[in-house]
């Protein structure tokens, strides 16, 4: 059976996630790799802001906003 990965913008807030694969290209896709979102790193998503964009993340031990757009381009499937 083949796994279902989602969006990173898709996590619940509190919820915590595994990075499976980076859709982004080019220099964001090595800005995604440079912050940290590299295959199986532990993400929890933190907090939204008020008005639902940026969200902050935490990964490696720090905390990171990204957009939706950003997140969106971020696979990753939800611990159980």
């Amino acid at each position: 059976m083949k796994a279902i990965y989602i969006p990173l913008n898709k996590v619940k807030t509190g919820q915590t996630c595994i990075v499976q694969d980076l859709k982004a290209t080019g220099t964001q896709r090595r800005r995604m790799l440079d912050l940290g979102f590299i295959k199986d790193t532990e993400v929890k998503v933190m907090r939204r802001s008020p008005l639902g964009d940026p969200t902050a993340y935490l990964i490696r031990d720090t905390i990171i906003a990204l957009r939706k757009e950003e997140a969106s381009k971020i696979l990753v499937k939800v611990n159980s």
